[in-house]
């Protein structure tokens, strides 16, 4: 089959290539996709480049482990291992695993849902990862509760986009940051702050709870965009240093969270639920094919996307 396989790290130019591998052998929990779609997180440039490098302990110092990237994927079942119940061939699917830039890929049962009816494949490849990043913040970190106000800054970009609208099925009033105006408004957000014209840490509004995408500003001075007892969590996308402040500020006692996503089936299951429901709906800035991978890749990093990156198999 045809992969998108890392060689070293470094500029995904440079560092992948479009090589011919053996498909991956399912086992009897496993399901075996035919990729349709694959989506392109931070994650991925991230272990491209091997970026931080004091992070390069957990890839592996010289050569990458993981060869084929990729990790948000839709595609139809292939084959089953004979202990799934709940897939057969021919199903469409949508969820996520280790090597979703190929045309081929195996993944554990629970790790996959059938794909909404509503959606195409490159819309369904767009979801898993930075849907359930963006619920999980709002609602275990960030607490949400009907009828606070949460702001949601780098509104724009792949988690932000579904950070609007779970927030807004939550029953938050949200006020969007980002550039893209008509997009926000489009998403429903209630006030819209375009950060070229307005810095929202020097305005007078506060806010329940501040959800970082973006992570230009200081900490101190977010902090002050809150409500007394409000609450300020960064994604994982944030730097080490700021994760060590939020670490220090959460053993003081301030709520200043950082976290990491736990991809799992029953939050997946949540998220299709608002898609079905017509609260969520994923966007998806362009889509390049297998070849151009590095291509995504790049254009992702460069932090021009708007909502999420696709690549099509």
């Amino acid at each position: 089959m045809k992969a998108i396989v890392q060689h070293r790290y470094g500029a995904p130019d440079q560092a992948l290539s479009l090589d011919e591998i053996p498909a991956p052998e399912p086992g009897d929990h496993d399901v075996l996709i035919r990729v349709r779609a694959a989506a392109v997180n931070a994650l991925d440039w991230h272990y491209v480049e091997g970026k931080p490098v004091i992070a390069r302990a957990a890839m592996s110092r010289g050569e990458p482990k993981i060869r084929v990237r990729g990790v948000d994927v839709a595609g139809t079942v292939e084959a089953v291992g004979k202990a799934v119940e709940s897939l057969r061939p021919g199903d469409e699917v949508f969820g996520w695993c280790a090597g979703a830039f190929a045309e081929l890929a195996a993944t554990p049962e629970d790790h996959l849902l059938t794909k909404p009816s509503s959606l195409s494949f490159e819309e369904a490849a767009a979801v898993p990862v930075s849907a359930v990043t963006a619920l999980q913040g709002l609602r275990d970190k960030g607490r949400l509760q009907s009828g606070q106000q949460v702001l949601i800054n780098g509104a724009g970009g792949g988690v932000g986009t579904f950070a609007v609208q779970i927030a807004k099925a939550l029953g938050g009033s949200v006020t969007a940051v980002s550039r893209n105006v008509d997009l926000m408004r489009s998403l429903h957000a209630d006030v819209v702050i375009d950060y070229a014209r307005d810095d929202f840490t020097k305005g007078n509004a506060r806010y329940d709870l501040v959800f970082e995408n973006g992570g230009s500003h200081p900490i101190s001075a977010v902090r002050r965009t809150l409500k007394p007892g409000g609450i300020l969590v960064y994604n994982s996308g944030a730097s080490m240093r700021r994760v060590a402040i939020a670490q220090l500020l959460s053993r003081l006692g301030q709520k200043v969270y950082m976290f990491l996503a736990n991809l799992n089936h029953a939050d997946l299951m949540v998220i299709r639920g608002f898609i079905e429901d017509g609260k969520v709906r994923p966007i998806v800035d362009r889509a390049y094919p297998l070849a151009e991978t590095p291509a995504a890749i790049a254009y992702v990093e460069s932090g021009s996307a708007r909502g999420k990156v696709v690549v099509t198999v």
